[in-house]
């Protein structure tokens, strides 16, 4: 249980948590058409991963935090391989796809109650 909040009941824990990860879904979406929010977002995740322990909302944390390390990942060698005939804005198009995937297939898991993975 979060030391922050220790008088929270379970069901008051998993409602916060599921809060949280539909709040940084909604910023990863906004952050698909530009990339500040991503950061902003793991940030949340960061922070408030210890809240969420032991919650549903702990595998979408985590299901979030490698959706944006796999996403800079590839966004960073798409920007790095740009000159190579395309390639790199091809890698960068995948990545923006796979992101949105991850984000939706998240984000549904979610307000279906079911953990990411």
């Amino acid at each position: 249980m979060s030391e922050q909040f220790p008088t929270k009941n379970p069901e008051a824990r998993e409602q916060s948590g599921r809060d949280l990860a539909t709040l940084v879904y909604l910023i990863q979406a906004i952050a698909l058409f530009t990339a500040v929010p991503f950061f902003v977002a793991v940030l949340v995740n960061y922070f408030k991963r210890g809240d969420v322990r032991g919650t549903l909302a702990e595998s979408h944390f985590r299901w979030q935090i490698r959706t944006f390390w796999f996403w800079l990942l590839w966004t960073v060698i798409g920007s790095l391989t740009w000159w190579l005939l395309g390639l790199g804005f091809l890698i960068m198009g995948i990545a923006w796809v796979w992101a949105v995937y991850r984000v939706v297939r998240g984000w549904l898991a979610l307000a279906d109650h079911r953990p990411a993975y």
